[in-house]
């Protein structure tokens, strides 16, 4: 790290872990943001169009159920429509990819909201509040309906904070983390996924849907990861910073359910010379790093400490 960029090395990184219950990865595309992820490209983007609805003071705020909008360096699935400005997002841990999102239409960010992002029961604290609100809080599935080519997500996801436009020890550790990952997964038998997740609708979406379905069962032998950057998600004092999701159907080395499938794993001080041996325990053995362990979160949404 250069000179100037101090990491905190005495803290106790045990349980040093926002409280939410989903990530929405905003697929850009770059590596870096500005500060506010909401200022990008003059505020005309989706994380400023999520803050509108699930923010402070937001139609859908709910302070105990937080929802955290971040921007990854993951590049968005081709539009089918070439002359429409889709944007696509991860959903995590409810481990979801929603390929389109068109920018021209409120209507489609109001899908991903109520259809996926608010949750299936209020906590006991609304118990008093009117019927109407607590139903405008609760999902509703219906919404589903307004978002087209949404998949399970089958891959290891590698998120790595390198947000230097927020502070540059992110800045800095991000993208050699990021190299550093991309080149051992492959030697631990890992493949890396690169470019845009192609998702191709038309003539018999569901049919293009088995189609894909029928793919993914024939390679499911095999592990993928997704390797990115993403924005602030707090500590960067810690950097470097690591969350690493696990999908639910994701096999251990012998053959069955994955210790840690459905997880998210958040990891700080994370430095190069460290990855090999996280790939190795985690991504493989589905075994914790203690010393570098900031928290997790299971696909139910619930915060895990040691």
């Amino acid at each position: 790290m250069p000179e100037g960029f101090p990491i905190d090395h005495k803290t106790n990184l045990n349980g040093l872990i926002s409280n939410y219950a989903q990530q929405v990865l905003i697929c850009t595309g770059k590596d870096d943001w500005p500060s506010k992820i909401e200022d990008d490209n003059s505020g005309d983007n989706l994380a400023a169009d999520l803050k509108e609805l699930i923010g402070r003071g937001g139609v859908y705020s709910d302070p105990f159920h937080n929802i955290s909008p971040l921007n990854a360096s993951f590049p968005s699935s081709p539009s089918p429509r070439p002359e429409l400005q889709t944007t696509s997002a991860y959903v995590l841990p409810a481990f979801k990819y929603v390929p389109f999102l068109p920018r021209v239409s409120f209507d489609s960010v109001e899908g991903l909201v109520r259809g996926y992002l608010l949750p299936q029961k209020l906590h006991p604290a609304h118990d008093g509040e009117s019927p109407i609100h607590r139903d405008r809080l609760t999902q509703k599935p219906a919404y589903r309906s307004l978002l087209h080519g949404v998949r399970d997500v089958e891959d290891v996801m590698v998120l790595i904070c390198g947000h230097g436009g927020r502070d540059m020890r992110c800045g800095v550790m991000g993208p050699a983390l990021r190299e550093e990952f991309r080149a051992r997964l492959p030697e631990a038998g890992v493949e890396v996924l690169e470019g845009p997740v192609e998702v191709r609708l038309g003539e018999g979406e569901e049919g293009e849907r088995l189609i894909e379905g029928a793919v993914a069962e024939g390679r499911r032998k095999a592990t993928t990861a997704r390797v990115g950057l993403i924005s602030h998600i707090g500590g960067h004092k810690f950097a470097g910073n690591v969350i690493v999701y696990l999908p639910p159907g994701m096999k251990g080395e012998d053959g069955g359910a994955h210790p840690l499938a459905g997880h998210g794993i958040w990891y700080g001080r994370v430095e190069p010379r460290h990855v090999q041996g996280l790939v190795r325990e985690t991504v493989l053995r589905g075994n914790v790093i203690a010393e570098l362990f900031r928290g997790g979160i299971r696909k139910d949404g619930q915060i895990l400490r040691l």
